[in-house]
């Protein structure tokens, strides 16, 4: 750290880490750019990273996972966080209008693969039992099946199943594989639902309501995925225009109800793995979505957005693949973790589980599908919000500090000269990063790549 601030270009280095907005894992380009006008050939304007400390760009990597850098994390989670207010109440080209429009905040859960040690809420405020049961006993590996404990809200053992022979290893990671396939069958199938419920065919409920959502997919301690989700009924083409006075919030409940039991998702059977047919579990919640209380729209944004940032961590994984040099049984896992992880690498190996991928999204237990989806109705996109963010922030700095050009990208011939040489910095950059820019240290890991 002292090095780094001891030397003569520590004052463009500093402006580089606000640049970044505090990015804890930079990416190091070196390269040059030049623009040229393209009826001429003269060189307009060049760019070289000779000039920059070390001869390298650092560039944020605006990484959604608040485990790998908690800057980049915070902006994806507040652009999750106006993308999905916005579809409660307006703005970003949605109208003010949509509040009349019902909503509901559904979640879907995953079924049980085999008891866990839980933390379970009691009379009066207090704990209650992990799972007691009535005359006790133990499995057939010999262990209770009953555990009297009151575990605590940050008990390491939370998650953790009571027999982990009992546990379905192989079920879960399947499940866990099939959780985006079982969530778009169940969009369709809810408007399939609605469709009936108002005796129309689905290609006629286009003509009359649109059904638009927003989902997050957030990881239980089991290492079992389970979907939030906002279903919102527009009229035809999205929320400009009204719902039919039939499409209510009750419409909406009847319809998840009904179709989160039907849908299904099966996997053929496999060498010692039997076929397996993949439904929800029994816990599904339908509520609406209030003006005030404790579901307001903006808790629910916060919701989504605070799981949108988050992976796998909270079951003890990794926050990265696993690579074919790791040893398994070295990977700084939990023991359940570690079970999962096996799980994925034998089915993996399967062929008629192949189209799964279960090897290459072991370290996310399974589950390769994307952790937040809206419909192209709901609102805006993440991709305007940051256009948005590069537009103003071209408008607040001048050419000295952002190095921006009198001519527009599009009007002149640009040609680029990159390398990749690395990402991260050392821990001494790291703090001198946070203190300028007051955002917070990535958590401190020696499973990180550092330039």
């Amino acid at each position: 750290m002292a090095m780094r601030f001891n030397r003569p270009d520590f004052s463009r280095w500093a402006a580089r880490a606000r640049a970044t907005g505090g990015c804890a894992q930079p990416v190091h380009l070196r390269g040059r750019v030049e623009y040229r006008d393209p009826l001429t050939g003269a060189v307009l304007h060049r760019y070289s990273t000779a000039r920059e400390p070390g001869g390298v760009l650092r560039v944020a990597c605006k990484t959604r996972r608040a485990s790998r850098c908690p800057a980049c994390a915070e902006t994806y989670r507040a652009d999750t966080y106006q993308l999905v207010r916005a579809g409660l109440i307006g703005g970003k080209g949605v109208p003010a209008t949509v509040t009349t429009h019902p909503a509901a905040f559904v979640t879907l859960t995953a079924p049980s693969f085999g008891p866990v040690h839980s933390h379970r809420a009691g009379a009066g405020g207090g704990v209650a039992p992990c799972h007691p049961r009535r005359g006790g006993g133990t499995c057939e590996h010999g262990r209770p099946v009953s555990c009297t404990l009151r575990h605590s809200a940050d008990d390491g053992r939370l998650g953790q199943p009571i027999c982990p022979d009992c546990f379905d290893y192989p079920g879960a990671v399947l499940w866990n594989a099939n959780a985006p396939e079982l969530w778009r069958r169940f969009t369709m199938a809810v408007r399939r639902h609605l469709a009936r419920s108002a005796g129309l065919r689905v290609g006629e409920l286009r003509e009359v309501l649109t059904v638009s959502f927003a989902k997050v997919a957030e990881y239980q301690r089991r290492g079992l995925v389970h979907f939030h989700a906002v279903i919102r009924l527009d009229g035809p083409g999205g929320p400009h225009a009204s719902p039919p006075a039939w499409a209510t919030l009750d419409q909406i409940r009847a319809a998840v109800d009904h179709t989160a039991g039907a849908v299904k998702v099966t996997t053929p059977a496999a060498a010692g793995v039997p076929a397996k047919t993949h439904r929800w579990g029994a816990q599904i919640d339908v509520r609406p979505i209030t003006a005030s209380g404790d579901l307001t729209d903006g808790a629910v944004a916060g919701y989504i957005a605070k799981y949108a940032t988050k992976a796998a961590e909270c079951v003890g994984t990794l926050d990265r693949p696993i690579r074919a040099t790791d040893d398994l049984a070295e990977l700084p896992v939990t023991a359940h973790a570690r079970r999962l992880i096996a799980a994925c690498f034998h089915l993996g190996t399967l062929e008629e589980l192949a189209g799964l991928r279960l090897a290459e999204w072991a370290h996310m237990l399974g589950f390769r599908g994307h952790y937040s989806t809206k419909s192209r109705h709901y609102s805006t996109t993440l991709g305007e919000l940051r256009a948005d963010r590069v537009e103003h922030n071209q408008r607040q700095h001048d050419q000295v500090t952002t190095g921006r050009l009198p001519f527009d990208d599009d009007q002149v011939l640009v040609i680029a000269h990159w390398r990749y040489l690395g990402q991260g910095m050392t821990p001494g950059e790291a703090l001198l990063t946070a203190a300028l820019t007051g955002k917070p240290l990535p958590p401190l890991s020696t499973d990180r790549t550092t330039a």
